[in-house]
């Protein structure tokens, strides 16, 4: 997404020296990593990367205690062992770091750095979903209880950095050039990603990565909520420091596209039965055959012709679709784009969630899962509802995005993720 003003009025990427890991404290730089915190959904998952190395991220993330005031200082205090320790250092030299993801079908690269931050963000860094106030509000207290970034947003720009014949220029020159030298880290988690890192300290190549920078907006791709978190720190102060800057990782999807999944809800108070029966006369409802993969193909088809949802919960597949037109003209909101009027989150929320089921979007109600099996498992073991949804199309995200509409919250997941713990951000040594 190239801005339309001069250099200067996009993106604005500097370095910082980086906490990463001391790979000889550690049981394996693997052990120590999470995914995002809001995708660490299942107390399973939570055990697991626990129980996986004494130091994984995921205690200063997702800290378990029985007050939100206990987790977020039980996070601060352990960050601050383990810096006392050494199991957490600090690199010595300010650097953006180039990020390499991979495995046998997928090679992301990015860069890593601070972002700077100020009221003219919101036009060069765009968001596309709503937040929840309570998440924003939590993640802003562990921030500020920790002083520290644990984990980068992920943006997404469109570079056209590359001379006639080819060869990369600007940050992806940088970028490649990091990739022929010696890591500072490699790991494969147990995903099979294989995960690389180096430090970009040449104040040369900084320079030639800023100034390419400088030309873009971005796209939050993941990161909503802690990009709605790192504004609202840095409202909160009247001097410049370090709160005027966030942690992302860039990716230009022109040379590394990115793959767009559905996140999907839980009704955690309505089973499937009660769920069926509200739809009637709203939608059409047919019963779809196992197992899952199938039952997401028929997902996939009916939603090429409209808004689809596939729930599940009672150990079978229920295909909702054909929505009533006179009830979505009642309830979804006029005056946006068509193609937000369309969106099957829209419908979701505006119709399904709102009219026809009456749920209230509150975490005691609604659960957001990336993981289709996840989403199932867990419906079918609470005798609860998932609703799977079938992803949007990356164009359709961008384009509103352009317009400065959000979609409904946890419309998307773009991947992959940047892994947490591979390097984080302090707020206190610069």
């Amino acid at each position: 997404m190239n801005t339309s003003g001069p250099v200067g009025q996009g993106l604005r990427l500097i370095p910082f020296r980086g906490l990463r890991y001391d790979p000889e404290r550690v049981g394996s730089l693997a052990a120590v990593t999470s995914p995002p915190y809001d995708v660490v959904v299942r107390p399973d998952g939570l055990h697991h990367l626990e129980s996986a190395d004494p130091h994984n991220i995921v205690r200063l993330i997702l800290p378990q205690a029985d007050t939100a005031r206990d987790r977020h200082r039980q996070a601060a205090a352990t960050l601050d062992r383990w810096l006392a320790e050494g199991v957490i250092t600090a690199d010595p030299a300010p650097a953006l770091y180039v990020y390499e993801q991979r495995n046998d079908e997928i090679l992301q690269r990015g860069l890593i750095g601070a972002l700077a931050l100020s009221p003219a963000s919101e036009g060069i860094v765009l968001p596309h979903e709503d937040v929840m106030d309570d998440v924003v509000a939590d993640r802003a207290e562990l921030m500020r209880t920790t002083g520290a970034h644990l984990e980068p947003l992920l943006l997404t720009y469109r570079g056209d950095a590359a001379a006639p014949d080819g060869t990369p220029t600007g940050a992806a020159a940088v970028i490649e050039r990091a990739t022929g030298r010696e890591p500072l880290l490699a790991t494969t988690t147990e995903d099979g990603f294989r995960h690389r890192l180096w430090a970009v300290t040449d104040p040369a190549e900084r320079t030639e990565a800023e100034t390419d920078l400088a030309r873009y907006q971005a796209l939050i791709a993941d990161g909503h909520h802690r990009w709605a978190t790192y504004l609202r720190l840095q409202r909160e102060r009247t001097a410049p420091g370090p709160w005027d800057y966030g942690l992302v990782l860039l990716v230009d999807t022109a040379r590394h596209p990115l793959q767009v999944r559905a996140i999907h809800r839980l009704l955690r108070t309505l089973p499937v039965p009660r769920v069926l029966e509200a739809l009637t006369g709203s939608f059409r409802v047919t019963p779809v055959d196992g197992p899952l993969p199938r039952a997401l193909d028929a997902l996939a088809s009916a939603a090429a012709e409209g808004n689809a949802f596939l729930l599940a919960g009672d150990g079978g597949f229920h295909l909702v679709d054909r929505p009533d037109p006179a009830l979505l003209e009642r309830s979804i909101r006029p005056d946006r784009p068509a193609a937000w009027r369309t969106l099957d989150a829209t419908v979701l929320h505006s119709t399904l969630l709102d009219e026809v089921w009456r749920i209230p979007d509150a975490p005691e109600h609604i659960g957001y899962i990336h993981d289709t099996s996840a989403a199932v498992e867990q419906a079918e073991r609470l005798g609860a509802t998932a609703v799977l949804m079938h992803p949007v199309r990356e164009e359709v995200v961008r384009e509103l995005a352009r317009q400065g509409v959000t979609m409904p919250r946890k419309s998307t997941s773009f991947g992959p993720k940047p892994a947490t713990g591979l390097v984080m951000r302090s707020l206190t040594v610069e």
